[in-house]
């Protein structure tokens, strides 16, 4: 029976959310279950794929949003900084890593084409899962997933090059240092224009493209897919390509906006990714390669994290950091597939080392899920072996997310009496707000800002308002007002939050819902209360003694409205 290509799209959705459903029941990573999913849906279960080829458009959809999300975090500073272990511990893990698997491939009777083939496959790290599992747990931003990012990145350069090994030695027989030459160069003519396009044209034209939130969807999908496209045809990877878009804006005042909007989409089509990784796993002649399979995940799981974390830790950096960085590690790329499936494609390779690899990758991918999942545990365990990994100077992580003690949402309508305020207490604050035009204000008077909307509760965990100690929001809308202190009285019921309201009933419902003091125009203004902070400090029962007072005027006041009625 034919079916559509919605109606296989439907049916492969819909089962993977009963798989995931019972990964979730279970506490498994749920990629476990989009790769089971895959394997269930493909040829080795129930054959439900009937167009691999459309599914694979959606997983690359998938790929280039994540890589450019990833790239919009990833300014000229965070670059600088880890630049030099990336490049250092990148080089040498791949090609110390490629040495083993060549070895091993020799030791199980491969040629020694295959074994290399084989070796270059072991040597490079999934971008796709790595950086998907970080922004899971938040920490892309912690030193270790900034090595880990950049890490990537080189293995990307090198993966480049592979793969135009690959086609030079399918199409002439020999690989032309000139082809290397002429794509570095078209690498440059492109990537240079973009870098320089963001870094000094977009600036200006901000407030016209984050003025309209529609246009600033389709434009971040625009800039992201068109530069992925441009990299692809060149003959780069896509995920380079979608990287350096997402670098090019990285110093915008709206990226964050532009990450929180394009989540939900990155993360539907990132699971049609891991469900075509799953269809690809063939079990004919499974029984012939289990020795060499064990051997060459053994490599990948333990000797790259081994390798990442030794030169890291050579590189002077915490044993914790190198550790998280190496396990990050343990699983081999999506670009090993294609490396293989087209090296088997042009003759070079059999259909036993095709087989082996993807047999490799669906192991150290389910792997690697638990262990850059409990990566925090599995390093309690052993952090008493990870002496020998650490230099005595160290760099430490000082670089996680921006930790803040009072935030103010909404400038405008009197929130630049608070920023005075807090200014004049000299106590670390940032502002959020949805107007370009208060962006630049805020921005030449050099103070912290957040572009976007306080409804993305993605964006306001990049703020970790479970640490703050003040919220205040001039924000005149109720329904949102209402979000954000039931937000606050449940991720951090100690901190003072401050809020708008224009009626009695809407005061009387904010307290209820955990309001620390609600500001209502007829009775007091941003300005006493500002005067009120300045007075009393932060103190939480300060403000229940005003809160009381409060609610006594607006009980007593209620009344005499009713009695007027």
């Amino acid at each position: 029976m034919h079916t559509s290509i919605f109606t296989q799209l439907a049916l492969i959705i819909t089962l993977a959310t009963v798989v995931s459903l019972v990964m979730r029941l279970i506490r498994q990573p749920l990629i476990i279950g989009y790769i089971l999913t895959g394997i269930i849906v493909g040829p080795s279960v129930l054959h439900l794929v009937k167009s691999p080829e459309t599914i694979e458009v959606f997983s690359n959809i998938g790929i280039a949003l994540l890589l450019f999300i990833i790239g919009l975090g990833l300014n000229p500073r965070v670059i600088k900084e880890v630049g030099k272990v990336a490049a250092v511990t990148g080089v040498l893990q791949v090609a110390i890593t490629a040495g083993l698997g060549y070895g091993a491939g020799i030791l199980f009777g491969f040629t020694k084409k295959e074994a290399a083939f084989l070796g270059v496959a072991l040597a490079f790290s999934s971008t796709i899962i790595i950086l998907k599992l970080l922004s899971d747990k938040k920490e892309q931003t912690r030193l270790y997933g900034k090595i880990a990012t950049g890490l990537l990145l080189i293995q990307d350069i090198l993966a480049t090059v592979a793969l135009l090994f690959v086609t030079s030695e399918g199409g002439q027989g020999h690989f032309a240092v000139s082809e290397l030459a002429k794509l570095f160069g078209k690498g440059l003519v492109i990537a240079v224009p973009l870098l320089l396009i963001g870094n000094m044209i977009l600036p200006r034209l901000h407030k016209f493209i984050a003025g309209s939130p529609e246009f600033l969807f389709l434009f971040a999908i625009g800039w992201g897919f068109g530069s992925a496209a441009l990299f692809e045809v060149t003959g780069f990877s896509l995920e380079i390509g979608a990287l350096i878009a997402g670098i090019a804006l990285a110093a915008l005042p709206y990226t964050q906006e532009i990450s929180s909007r394009l989540r939900p989409l990155r993360d539907f089509f990132i699971v049609v990714f891991f469900i075509a990784l799953g269809t690809r796993l063939n079990f004919s002649g499974f029984g012939d390669i289990v020795p060499i399979l064990l051997v060459s995940c053994v490599i990948v799981v333990v000797m790259k994290p081994v390798l990442v974390t030794l030169i890291t830790g050579l590189l002077g950096y915490t044993k914790r950091t190198s550790f998280k960085a190496g396990i990050a590690t343990a699983q081999i790329s999506e670009f090993s597939l294609v490396f293989v499936f087209l090296a088997n494609k042009q003759g070079l390779v059999g259909d036993q080392l095709t087989s082996l690899v993807t047999l490799v990758a669906l192991v150290t991918i389910a792997i690697s899920a638990y262990l850059i999942t409990y990566s925090d545990g599995l390093y309690i365990f052993f952090e008493k072996h990870f002496l020998m990994f650490e230099r005595r100077k160290t760099h430490a992580d000082r670089h996680g997310k921006e930790t803040y003690e009072m935030v103010l949402f909404g400038y405008r309508k009197g929130g630049h009496e608070f920023m005075k305020v807090f200014q004049g207490l000299k106590k670390k604050f940032v502002v959020v707000d949805y107007d370009p035009e208060v962006i630049d204000i805020l921005e030449h008077q050099k103070v912290d800002y957040v572009y976007g909307d306080v409804t993305d509760i993605e964006l306001l965990e990049e703020i970790n308002l479970d640490k703050v100690r003040l919220v205040v929001s001039t924000i005149t809308d109720y329904n949102t007002t209402q979000s954000l202190v039931k937000l606050m009285d449940t991720v951090n019921p100690n901190a003072v939050v401050i809020c708008h309201a224009d009626s009695i009933e809407e005061a009387s419902s904010l307290y209820d819902a955990g309001a620390s003091y609600v500001m209502l125009p007829h009775y007091i203004g941003s300005e006493k209360i500002s005067a009120f902070i300045k007075k009393s400090g932060l103190k939480k029962s300060e403000f229940k003694r005003f809160r009381e007072k409060h609610l006594a005027y607006l009980q007593t006041h209620s009344t005499d409205y009713a009695t007027e009625s």
